[in-house]
């Protein structure tokens, strides 16, 4: 065979795999859709009143991370003398959302029903209204705008309950493998919802069981392309369904469907594609290990983005080092836990902070 029928062959070999791998993504793709538009809709029952901006505006804080990007933090909550020496519930939001995820719990807590505790949510770097930053997004990154945070809005001599959902989650665990010798002073409990502490990618169940065999090979490349590709996400009515399957569970309401969808369309797409990216990367075991504070871990049984496999595990972690504090199983729920099921969430809450004022109050 002569030089050019080589190349020839090379060609059509490469326009074969080309078309492969066209038809593997292709079928992938599909078997999602299919399931979503397959699922039942959403229950539309009418608003969800924790949903809803909270009634007092928050004290907007800058803050400025270790490479000099700037955050947007808001504090909300009481100034009267009852709450000042308290610990301060500091959220941290996942991928693609933004400081409104908390809406259900500032709603609560920052109210007089919840005590009006001190609460602190901030933008991720990239998403609301905090600067994406010039540099490559990192996991370590992170844990360290997390600390620049903590250091501004936790006055000195008190401490925070952190409570971190999906990348947020992450956050946390970064900034303790970091910092381990901060945990103890700057932090009393920690919450860790719907999250993983590594092989993120690897593990979800976004990706339909009965998929073709020659299909299933092309699961990790739809994953990666969904995560870290910076392309807006059209606004359709398919979209909302798409939605609703990946992110929350299957007898979701529609208000709760149409305020996840609309907040994750409102991520910029370059940030969505950064950090999607940098998860891809995600190993935080060290920094799980380092949480010596009681901490409990969320999941819904029907989160197909970090299944409850990720929970277990670090469940187990947390229990060997004496830390694991519990772990909540939320039946039917999805993703979105801390909004899904808003009610029992926020009574969890409600026993951990009284748990933490009465720990305390005994070492007083």
């Amino acid at each position: 065979m002569n030089k050019r029928s080589l190349v020839n062959v090379g060609g059509i070999a490469t326009v074969i795999g080309a078309g492969v791998v066209g038809v593997g993504v292709g079928t992938v793709l599909a078997g999602i859709a299919r399931s979503a538009l397959r699922a039942e809709l959403a229950v539309d029952d009418g608003p969800d009143d924790l949903l809803t901006a909270p009634d007092s505006a928050p004290h907007r804080l800058p803050v400025r991370s270790s490479d000099g990007t700037v955050l947007n933090v808001e504090i909300y909550g009481s100034d009267d003398a009852a709450d000042d020496d308290g610990d301060v519930i500091v959220m941290v939001h996942g991928w693609t959302c933004n400081t409104a995820y908390w809406y259900p719990q500032i709603n609560h807590l920052a109210s007089s029903e919840g005590g009006r505790r001190r609460v602190v949510v901030y933008d991720q770097r990239g998403h609301g209204l905090s600067e994406r930053g010039l540099r490559r997004p990192t996991i370590a990154m992170l844990g360290q705008d997390l600390d620049a945070v903590l250091e501004a809005a936790v006055p000195a001599g008190r401490r925070a309950i952190l409570v971190g959902h999906s990348m947020g989650g992450m956050t946390i665990m970064s900034w303790a493998g970091q910092y381990p010798e901060k945990v103890g002073s700057r932090v009393s409990a920690v919450v860790l919802v719907s999250t993983a502490a590594k092989g993120v990618l690897e593990n979800h169940t976004l990706v339909p069981v009965d998929l073709p065999a020659y299909a299933r090979p092309f699961a990790p490349v739809v994953a990666k392309a969904f995560t870290s590709m910076p392309v807006p996400i059209p606004k359709t009515p398919y979209g909302v369904r798409i939605s609703h399957y990946i992110a929350l569970g299957p007898h979701a309401r529609k208000a709760h469907v149409d305020f996840v969808d609309e907040m994750i369309g409102a991520c910029p797409p370059r940030a969505r594609a950064g950090w999607g990216s940098a998860m891809g990367k995600l190993d935080v075991t060290p920094g799980l290990a380092a949480l010596s504070v009681p901490t409990t871990v969320v999941v819904g049984t029907e989160d197909r983005l970090t299944p409850r496999t990720h929970a277990e595990q670090m469940a187990e972690v947390l229990r060997r080092n004496g830390s694991l504090r519990d772990l909540v199983v939320y039946q039917g729920v999805g993703h979105m836990a801390s909004i899904e099921a808003a009610e029992r969430f926020n009574e969890m809450l409600d026993d951990l902070v009284a748990e933490v004022s009465r720990a305390e109050q005994r070492v007083s």
